[in-house]
Order: C-alpha cells, then structure tokens, then sequence
C-alpha cells in the first residue's frame, strides 16, 4: 500500500488530504483567518505558518509521517510547462521563492511538500519524494492562440488545469473513451472561471482566469473593455495596486453585487432582486460565450461541453447555459472539484511506475 499525502493552499485556506492507494483516509481544509495572515507581509513569508499547521493538524489526527510513501503540492506560478507530474527540485524551489508569474498562495505547496518529504527521508533513511502536478501555467495553447492585438502583448495560459484535466480524464473513462482521442470543452466555474479547449489532450486555447480574460466570476472581472481601462488607468483617481484588485480580487459580483459567494446572490437572484438577476445573468452569459469560442477553436468538433467546480452545482447556471450552448455537443454538469484526487493519483501513478516525473527546467535567463 502506497501513503500519499497531498497539499493544496489557498488564498485563505490549506487542503490537505492523505490517501492510501485510490483511497482518501482523510481530508480537511484549514482556515486561516485575515487576522493571521496579514502578519505576513508576503505568501511565501507564510511557509513555516502554513506548514506547522498542517504538521499539527496530522499528528491531532493521528496520520503517521513516517508512513507516507509521497508528497504532493498544487503548483504554483512558476515558468509555463507542459501537462504532467513534476519531481520538485533544486530549480523549481527557486522559481517558486522568486516566482515568475507572481505571488499565490499556490507556490507554496512545492515547497512545503518538498521540506515534509526531506524531513521524512532524513528521519527514516528511505527516499520519499515531492511533486506537483498540473499547475496553473501548464502551457500548451496553439501558437496562433498566443498572438495579441500588439506585439508589446502575448496571451497567457493561466488557468485551473489541475481540475480541468482530472475532470476531462474522469469524463473519457465514464465514457469508454480515452481523453487524448477526444475535443472537450471544460470550463471550471469558481471563484475564478476558466475554459478551455482540450484537442486531443491538450488544452490548445484557454482564458487567463487570473488576471483579465474571459468571462468576470465572483472575484475576477474578466475582459474589460480597453480603452475604457485605459482612460481609468491614467485618470489619477487609481493607483496601479488599486486597479489590479479591481481587476482579480474585487471585480465580477463581488464589484456589482457586494458578495463573493455566488449562492448569495443566486438567492437574491431567485428572490427577485432584478439587480442581482442582471448581473448574475451578465456572468452566465459571459461563460456562454467563451464556450462558444472555444467551440469555434475546436472547428465545431466537439464531443462533449463540461461545467465543474463550484458554482456548476447551482441548477440555475447549468440550466442557463444548456439553453444557450446545449445545442453544440452533449452537456455535462461535474459539481465541484477533485484537486485532492486529482494530486494523489498522479502521485501513486508514480509509485507504481505506471508513468515518469518529467523534470522542471527553469526558463530563467
């Protein structure tokens, strides 16, 4: 039997899970509170906080470290890479300190990972390992999909590829397919939303669900229109930080509504509220749209439309967008999210030799 334990921070929460082979023996998720955190001046200053909380939270439980066969993190803004497991090494580490692409709380699950997985491999003399897989750069847009309207700009591919992928994987195998023969459109509905376009294993477009593309989600304002964005930008009533929050943190319905959670404003929305109705309405077909492109990037050839994470729960948005995109190919309505997993099945595929890390080379200069 193989102990896997996996590790997935977030902005204001750490999951962590431990799985014996396929099997979760245990999952929680760690809240940390806005007075905690802001005594940190930067997310990765957080990385002794958030790995003795996790170190606390096993042995209350009783999971025995000793035990763990590997540890795997959530990958975070290091340079773009291809689809895949990764070994955490002396590389990645760097990049993950200095990240390239910018703080989130995501960079510290390679790092935590690897410094259980050394502690453990010095306690007991065996070699235990660290990874991460599918981290938000996996980058295998078309080239034509990286070409922006100028050439001081390129299109990102930022996105949540570790749910995407694990839930295109789930959907070949439910239905007898294999994911590399398919076109499948996911789009992950959460705090952030992203959709991309999976050809035959690779997601060959997709929005920058980070920072400024796509449809707005309940942090995030999506697309905005540019020379709007500029005349605010050089206004002199922003500043350069305020505007980025406006951007990812305090745009969508939160901007609009005052609410981040999207089940606060569905239920306004059901009560009648024509605000909230407009606005929630406005995100739905937002996401409508984008998957109306992504269909055109796949030429029409589409076997399948999937929602997942979060808000795919809701019947309202499911409902909305089967009307507006159903007639394109079969749609299929995933709630929630797999990272955990997602996180631990690569990690055992690993342990029983079924696939290969592949290794991090920074594209540092």
């Amino acid at each position: 039997m193989e102990t896997i334990l996996a590790i997935n921070p977030g902005s204001t929460s750490t999951k962590i899970a431990v799985y014996d082979d396929e099997n979760s023996r245990y999952q929680t998720t760690l809240l940390h509170s806005s007075e905690e955190l802001d005594k940190f001046p930067t997310i990765a200053s957080q990385f002794s906080f958030r790995k003795e909380a996790i170190l606390e939270n096993l042995k209350n439980n009783e999971v025995e470290l000793d035990s763990i066969s590997a540890v795997i993190g959530r990958g975070g803004l290091i340079y773009p890479i291809e689809s895949g497991i990764y070994e955490v090494n002396e590389q990645m580490k760097e990049d993950l300190h200095n990240p390239p692409m910018g703080e989130h709380a995501s960079n510290l699950g390679g790092l935590i990972a690897d410094d259980i997985a050394a502690a453990i491999s010095s306690r007991t003399g065996k070699k235990i390992c660290a990874y991460i897989a599918d981290p938000v750069v996996v980058d295998e847009l078309a080239d034509v999909a990286r070409v922006a309207g100028h050439p001081n700009f390129t299109r990102l591919s930022i996105f949540h590829a570790l749910n995407q992928k694990a839930i295109a994987r789930k959907y070949a195998k439910l239905n007898n397919s294999k994911y590399e023969d398919l076109n499948l459109i996911v789009a992950h509905l959460g705090g952030g939303i992203s959709v991309g376009a999976h050809c035959k294993g690779r997601v060959i477009d997709v929005n920058n669900a980070l920072d400024g593309e796509g449809p707005m989600s309940p942090e995030r304002a999506g697309t905005l229109p540019a020379g709007q964005l500029m005349k605010l930008c050089f206004s002199g009533k922003y500043t350069q930080k305020e505007v980025g929050v406006m951007i990812k943190g305090h745009g969508g319905l939160v901007a609009h509504t005052g609410s981040n959670d999207a089940r606060d404003v569905e239920k306004l929305v059901l009560e009648g509220d024509t605000h909230s109705t407009l606005i929630y309405d406005a995100m739905c077909y937002q996401i409508g749209k984008e998957i109306g492109q992504m269909a055109a990037v796949l030429k029409g050839k589409v076997d399948a439309i999937i929602i997942t994470g979060g808000i795919a729960y809701s019947k309202y948005v499911a409902n909305y967008l089967s009307d507006m995109i159903g007639w394109i190919a079969p749609f299929e309505v995933y709630g929630g999210e797999d990272e955990m997993g997602a996180l631990a099945g690569n990690a055992l595929s690993v342990l029983r030799g079924e696939i290969a890390p592949k290794v991090y080379l920074s594209k540092k200069a």
